[in-house]
This record gives structure tokens, sequence and C-alpha cells, in this order.
């Protein structure tokens, strides 16, 4: 594990997605089409396309990000202290210009590191591919075409875990069982995101479950790292939503 990352250079971050529309019937002519040309390597075999649909926000091209949460820690008289900003709302691009000039700030002060738990393989290629389709600059951090490993500031706690062992998927559920870090019981999981945006439009609970997961990230990385987890009443939430229309 890089012990070269200083805690205060870190920015813990996940994301909550689903599919463009509330169903398959809503998508255009064109995107039905290309869903189930997409979906067809991972349907069951009884499975139809719009049956699949609900999947769809898992891919990038398929869904969109309806919550950003953000969090990072600053030490004060050697004391640990944990901030989260959530962007959240019914307008992507609104939040995605608010994400990058976050981005863009942090990262005009010092070097910033993005963590995420499997945030390689789904967190950070999201952000990037959503940021393209709406049409707004890329910040450097995930601008990776052409760069080195060594030049990728990526930390994913996931990837942390596996020691090298490519076939290795642990849920951040279970890792923070595992390392007794305590965490909020919650009533919803992702599976039920979807269901909560579009049936009862209910951000603020969503927004409370993506923040669960930054705080969960945060701790799992102070473990790994042999260091004591944040306290609860150093943790404070700064959530906000955007004057959306």
């Amino acid at each position: 594990m890089n012990n070269n990352v200083w805690l205060e250079d870190i920015l813990f971050l996940d994301i909550e997605t689903v599919p463009q529309t509330p169903n398959f019937n809503e998508l255009t002519n064109e995107f039905q089409e290309f869903w189930e040309k997409k979906s067809r390597y991972f349907r069951k075999e009884d499975e139809s396309a719009e049956e699949a649909y609900e999947r769809a926000g898992i891919y990038a091209e398929f869904g969109k990000i309806i919550c950003i949460s953000v969090g990072y820690i600053h030490i004060k008289n050697r004391e640990k202290y944990f901030k989260i900003k959530s962007l959240f709302g019914d307008d992507e691009n609104i939040m995605l210009n608010d994400f990058v000039l976050l981005i863009n700030g942090f990262n005009s002060k010092k070097k910033i590191y993005l963590c995420a738990h499997n945030g390689k393989e789904f967190d950070f290629p999201y952000l990037a591919r959503r940021i393209l389709i709406n049409n707004i600059k890329l910040p450097d951090i995930l601008n990776v075409a052409g760069k080195k490993p060594w030049e990728v500031n990526f930390l994913d706690t996931m990837e942390m875990w596996k020691f090298g062992d490519y076939k290795h998927f642990t849920s951040l559920d279970l890792l923070t069982h595992l390392f007794n870090i305590p965490t909020p019981k919650d009533d919803i999981d992702g599976s039920m995101v979807a269901k909560v945006y579009y049936e009862n439009h209910d951000l603020e609970r969503i927004v409370k479950y993506c923040e669960k997961d930054v705080i969960a990230i945060a701790q799992l990385y102070l473990k790994y790292k042999s260091l004591d987890i944040l306290k609860n009443d150093n943790i404070e939430s700064i959530t906000f939503k955007e004057n959306q229309e």
C-alpha cells in the first residue's frame, strides 16, 4: 500500500447513479436498440431487454449521476476532522460542472488523490464519461489517457485489499464489518436507489446513503494505514442542493 500519500491530500468520494429514464419504454427507439444489443451480454436467457433495464444505471452510456459526495480529512492539533460536501439533483450537467470546479479548486492548491471503493472500475471512469457526455472539460486528475501508472492519482480501497489478487472482489460492507468500523444502519442499499429516485424522488435519503459510504471509505483507508479512525463528533456534513429548475 502506498505510504507516500498525505491524508490531507486525499478526496474520498462516492457516486449514486440511475438509468437515464424511469423505464425502458421512455427511451428513444435508437437507445432501445442500443440497450438491447448491450444487454445481450449479461441478460438471463429468459430475460428481455426491457426487464434488464433496471440495471442500466451502472453503465455510463445509459445512466446518469444523481449524487456525488466528496469528503476530506483535515488535521488540527493532531486531531483528525472530516468534512463531506454533497452535490445532488436532477440536472446532471449543473452537478458535474460544480464537481469539476470543486476538483480543480483543490488541485490548484496542491497535488490531490481521489479515493473510492472500486473507484478504478466504476466511480472514476463513470465520472469521466458523464463529464464528456455533458460537454464539460475533464479535470486533469480524471484525464488519464496516455498517463503512466505512477502518474495516475487514483486510490482504490478495494484494489488495496486485493494485494495483487486480480479476481478477488470484496464489498465495502464486508470490509467495514471485518475491521469493526461502525456504520449507521440504512433503510436502503444500492439496488434501491433508482426506485427511491424515480418513485419517491427522495434525494435527501439517497444523499445520506452516499455520504455513509464516503465516511466508510475514509475509515477503511485509515484502518489500512493502522491509524485511528475518525471520531463521530469530528465528522461534519456540508450537504446542499444546487438551485436546479
